[in-house]
């Protein structure tokens, strides 16, 4: 299978979670203001793991990948009505801390040049 092929169901993939997650009722969800920032579909689109993060720190983040997992059938069924694909893949959440991370560099950056005017 070619490798643009993969890469062009992943980004559906990211694109069609985006939307389902914001139609999620959940509050741990709702709270967090997560981000998903990275999609890895496996090469023969059986699985699939979702980087999450969260604007307020890795801690929201595991608690919104908690949540995740116990909606992941109803996330995996919104996903396979939207995405054309043969099987729906098998979604793996995992929380990540790159929003976070960046946004503390940029904090930093903005001290730095702020002490140098």
């Amino acid at each position: 299978m070619p490798s643009y092929r993969v890469e062009r169901s992943s980004e559906d993939v990211l694109r069609e979670l985006s939307c389902v997650l914001r139609e999620l009722k959940d509050p741990r969800v709702q709270d967090a203001m997560i981000s998903i920032v990275k999609v890895d579909l496996a090469r023969d689109l059986t699985s699939c793991k979702v980087y999450i993060s969260s604007m307020k720190g890795f801690a929201a983040s595991e608690i919104a990948v908690k949540s995740l997992k116990g909606a992941q059938g109803f996330i995996r069924h919104q996903l396979g009505q939207r995405v054309q694909l043969r099987h729906t893949p098998e979604l793996k959440f995992i929380a990540d801390d790159s929003i976070a991370y960046s946004a503390g560099i940029q904090k930093l950056l903005i001290d730095i040049g702020g002490e140098q005017n």
